[in-house]
Formats: C-alpha cells, structure tokens, sequence
C-alpha cells in the first residue's frame, strides 16, 4: 500500500495532468513513480527534465539502464529494478545482461567501468579517489562520461528514495530478488 497515493489522471489538474499526457504521448502510460510525483508537480517537471538533458549526453540508451540497475540493487529499490529491468530489454539489454548489472558486472571493458566508477561513487558518496578516477579513465572513460555517469546516479538515487519513502507500486513486471553472495 503505497504511503503517498498516486494521482489517477481524474485527479491530476494544471501542470501534473499536462506531465501525464506528454509521458502518455511519449510512452503509452504514466508509471505509479511518475503518478506519485504528480503530488508535486514542479518535482516531476524537474525529474523529466533532468532524464531529457541526460539522454542528450553520449552514454548509450543501454549503458544507462546498466547504471540504474545497479543504482537500484544498491539502494534495494525493487520498483526501479523491475522498471529497468523491462526498460532494458526494451533497449536491448538480455535477461542476463539485466541480471549482471544488477549484480556490478558487464560484458565489455568499457560498461565494465561504468559500473566500476557507480560503485565508487556509490560507497564514497562520490568521494571517488585518484586510483579510481584513473581506472575509469584508463578504461576509455572522458572526463565528460565521467560527469554523465554522475549525472546518472544522481538521478536514480533520487527515484530510488521517491520509492523507498512512497512505497510506490510496482506496475512493471516483477523481478526475482538477486541472491546474496
């Protein structure tokens, strides 16, 4: 049961119903995640904003479901799980590849330190030392990747918590929870 109710687009008025019918028009639906942001308009607009900008950058549309998957299994957020899960096979990523991401593992050098500089970023809240700047670097990583991988962990972070306080719904398809090691 969701802790911040999701607006239905009969409850949506002014800016949010606007929001709701640009993300119908674009993707066919508006995710529980964006219905709850319809509580908050301005924060919505300012989330759909932020992923605009970012899908302008030159990381590829599979590379940043990779980084929100593995954003999600760290923060233990099942709702961006699941979506990225789905959204990624949608981009290209195999059930397989979603499964890795989760777990910090890719199958090419460069995605490999993608997830690398996540995790860094992740454990030293973004304290990221030399050495690990430097493997990101070495690894074929520009300083302007570098910024969009930030970019993009900032963004899932702050979707991760949206759900975590919301106990937003999932109404993607479920994913299995990964295994401790």
């Amino acid at each position: 049961m969701p802790r911040i109710e999701p607006l239905s687009d009969d409850q949506a008025t002014g800016q949010a119903a606007e929001l709701f019918s640009a993300i119908t028009q674009k993707i066919g639906k508006v995710p529980n995640l964006y219905r709850t942001l319809g509580q908050a308009p301005s924060v919505l607009a300012g989330l759909l904003q932020l992923g605009e900008t970012l899908d302008g950058g030159s990381l590829s549309a599979p590379v940043k479901e990779q980084i929100a998957l593995r954003v999600a299994n760290r923060n233990s957020c099942d709702y961006c799980e699941s979506a990225h899960t789905a959204i990624g096979k949608m981009v290209g990523l195999s059930e397989e590849q979603t499964i890795d991401a989760r777990q910090g593992q890719a199958d090419d050098d460069k995605a490999q330190a993608v997830l690398n500089l996540v995790d860094a970023i992740l454990e030293r809240e973004g304290f990221v030392t030399d050495d690990q700047l430097a493997a990101a670097r070495d690894a074929g990583l520009s300083d302007a990747e570098v910024l969009e991988v930030t970019g993009q962990v900032v963004k899932n972070f702050f979707t991760n918590f949206v759900n975590h306080i919301a106990q937003t719904e999932v109404d993607f398809p479920k994913i299995k929870q990964l295994q401790e090691a």
